[in-house]
Order: structure tokens, then C-alpha cells, then sequence
């Protein structure tokens, strides 16, 4: 993916003098404008919306503003080179699709055309187990490219037993368990629009094909679907966790597990002592926590903690190529990208979905040579500020 922003940039440019009806947006909040004029207001609310009142989504935002690149002249930045190694694989950029469930509720594309779109551009995609689109259809559209699966822990071990084999079955390469949504959140929005799609038979793909599921049911969810729903609604999340139960996942699976939702130092040492492969700092996106620290405010805690011994990955707040810079120089290996891509699906489905990631990778790669650096696996924190 070499020089990638020159390459977008022209492209953009070469249209300007033959207009295209169906161009699509070029500014980030020109897709969430868009977004909102497509979707009704529970999908709308149920992607852009946070916990409480929102001020963990704004300090998610704040702590990208709050650090700045000082940029760097006259260092050769004719090659650059985005690519990244996690896991003992090559991947052409550091950004990932973050696992969002219930894309169906976006656009008809859905989780295929998040995944199509990822799998052109050799972007990995992250599989929410709260897909509509069970995990093997994915796989199956994918072919080769690059996929994680992301594991709800559920109350039934069966079901989280099931879960695991199918996605390593399926292809997926590693698996991504979301340790900061045990239950659902304050959601106001939410709660006000009187919107949770899981009860209308949206985002439950995964549970309605999974055989340990099926066999706790009377009838198979097809013949009695509204039961199957109400069994899910006693399965979803697990409030009894604790650290001795990572032991479960390392009985069932031979991928790596990465934790994520990791925001305090302390937590990351307990990941370690569990003997697990890799952490994403994240607070959801400010969609669990409202008043939560921001996701790159904990990042150089946790990599401070880590010393290099496992991967950390971030995710929450980034919406241009500068915050991935950012996120990078502090330390992070990769990237989850999640809002900016739902609202691309929501505009224009698969088609959308690969247009807001080439504008992001474009962003970053000219925002990388401008900042006088050549490689992202050689960012680090000596170009960065923090504001006082």
C-alpha cells in the first residue's frame, strides 16, 4: 500500500471536471450527515450514540485534540511504508475494523459488505458474535483475507465453548473478547427511542445457527423465533466473570486472545499473568462507561506496563489519519476503526465502507511523510506534544 495518499488524492482530483451524481463524501462529518438522513433514529442512535450523557464519547475526541504532531523536515519521505506485524502476519496498513454487531440494521450490505469492502483493501475484519450474519457466511464471502472473530462471552459455557470452535473452524485468525460488555449500558438514546434491535430478531445470527444454543430451545428459532429471543436475552453477557475464567478460553481455542476493553494499568498486568496474546485499550467507543477515562489517555499506561512483551491495539475515538499517527507514536501497534465505518455502510454500503477506509489510510499516509515519517512500525513519541 505504498503512497496510497497521493494515489487517492488524484484520483479525487481527476473528477472535477466530469461531476459524478453518485460521488460520495470526501469529509468525515459530511458521511455522518448523510448517515443521519438515511437512517431512522433508533439505527441512527443505536451506532452514534454513547453511554449517559456522552462525556466518555467527548473525552475520546478530547484526548486525540489534547496531543499534537510536531512535524519533522527534510527526511526522505519519498517511500513510506504503512505496514504492520501482528501475530506473525504482514498487514498492509495498522487498521482494523472494529467488531460491530447488527450491521443489518445500517444497510442491506450488512457484515458482507463490511467485510468485502475490508477484504479488498487487505483490511482485517473483526467478526461481532452480535453479527445478523452468522460468522461462517462471513468467512465464506471473505475467502483468504484477513479476518478476527469477536467473542461476547456468554452466561451459557456451552454456547462460549461453541463459539470459539466454530470461529476457528471458519478461518478466523484470531479471537478478540470484549471483557468491558458483561451487560448492557445506560443508553439514553437508546432507552428513549424504546430501540433494542436483538429483540426483533436483529444481530442474533450467530446464537439462532449455534448448536449448543439450539439445543437449550424447545423449537429451533426458526419455527418459534420469539423464544429463541427471549433465551438470548438470558444468555447474552456474563456478569460472573472473573481472571481464572480466561483458563476457559485457553481450553477451547489455539488462536491468540486478545482482550479487549482494557483501560487501567493494573488490568493489563492481570491480562499478562493470564498468559494472554494481545490487549486493545478501549472504552467502547464511550458506549458502556459514561464518565470514562479516554481511550488514549489510558494508552501509554498500559504500553508503559506491557513493555513490549504482547501487542497492544487501540480503538475509540479516531476519525482521521493523524489520530492514528497519534495512537501509534504512543505506543499502540494497530488500529480499530468503528463509527466512521458505519456511517460509510449507512451512505453506501460496501462501496461506502471502502471509500471512508481509503480516505483514512490516504489521510494517513500524507499526514505521516508531511510529519517527516517514513514508517509507521518507527513512530514513537518524540514527535508528539501534549497540550498543558
Amino acid at each position: 500500500m505504498e503512497n496510497i495518499g497521493n494515489k487517492i488524492q488524484f484520483d479525487i482530483y481527476s473528477t472535477m471536471h466530469s461531476p459524478d451524481p453518485e460521488r460520495l463524501p470526501v469529509i468525515l462529518e459530511d458521511w455522518e450527515k448523510l448517515a443521519r438522513e438515511k437512517l431512522a433514529d433508533g439505527p441512527y442512535y443505536y451506532i452514534a450514540g454513547g453511554a449517559g450523557g456522552e462525556h466518555t464519547m467527548r473525552e475520546n475526541l478530547k484526548a486525540f485534540t489534547d496531543v499534537k504532531i510536531v512535524p519533522r523536515m527534510l527526511r526522505d519521505v519519498d517511500k513510506r511504508d504503512l505496514s504492520i506485524n501482528l501475530f506473525g502476519d504482514i498487514f498492509p496498513s495498522p487498521v482494523l475494523h472494529a467488531p460491530i454487531g447488527v450491521q443489518s440494521i445500517i444497510h442491506k450490505d450488512g457484515e458482507i459488505g463490511s467485510a468485502l469492502a475490508c477484504a479488498e483493501l487487505g483490511v482485517p475484519y473483526i467478526a461481532s458474535s452480535a453479527s445478523t450474519v452468522p460468522m461462517e457466511k462471513i468467512a465464506e464471502a471473505m475467502g483468504d483475507a484477513p479476518r478476527w472473530f469477536q467473542l461476547y462471552w456468554s452466561r451459557d459455557p456451552d454456547i462460549t465453548a461453541s463459539f470459539l470452535k466454530r470461529a476457528e473452524a471458519s478461518g478466523y485468525s484470531a479471537i478478540v473478547v470484549t471483557l468491558d460488555t458483561p451487560m448492557m449500558a445506560w443508553r439514553e438514546y437508546d432507552l428513549k427511542n424504546v430501540y433494542l434491535p436483538f429483540l426483533a430478531g436483529e444481530g442474533v445470527g450467530n446464537y439462532f445457527t449455534d448448536p449448543a444454543f439450539q439445543a437449550k430451545l424447545e423449537k429451533n428459532p426458526q419455527e418459534d423465533p420469539q423464544a429463541a429471543i427471549m433465551h438470548w436475552t438470558k444468555v447474552f453477557g456474563n456478569t460472573s466473570l472473573s481472571w481464572k475464567d480466561i483458563a476457559f478460553l485457553r481450553e477451547h481455542t489455539n488462536l491468540p486472545i486478545i482482550l479487549k476493553g482494557i483501560l487501567h494499568p493494573d488490568d493489563a498486568k492481570l491480562a499478562m499473568e493470564q498468559g494472554v496474546d494481545g490487549i486493545i485499550v478501549s472504552n467502547h467507543g464511550g458506549r458502556q462507561v459514561d464518565g470514562a477515562i479516554g481511550a488514549l489517555d489510558a494508552l501509554p499506561e498500559i504500553v508503559d506496563v506491557v513493555e513490549g512483551n504482547i501487542p497492544v491495539l487501540m480503538d475509540s475515538g479516531i476519525r482521521r489519519g493523524s489520530d492514528i499517527i497519534k495512537a501509534i507514536a504512543l505506543g499502540a501497534e494497530g488500529v480499530l476503526i468503528g463509527r466512521p465505518l458505519m456511517y460509510g455502510l449507512a451512505v453506501a454500503g460496501q462501496r461506502g465502507v471502502k471509500e471512508v477506509l481509503q480516505h483514512m489510510l490516504a489521510d494517513l499516509d500524507i499526514t505521516m511523510g508531511l510529519a517527516g515519517q517514513s514508517s509507521v512500525s518507527r513512530l514513537d513519541n518524540s514527535i508528539l506534544r501534549k497540550s498543558e
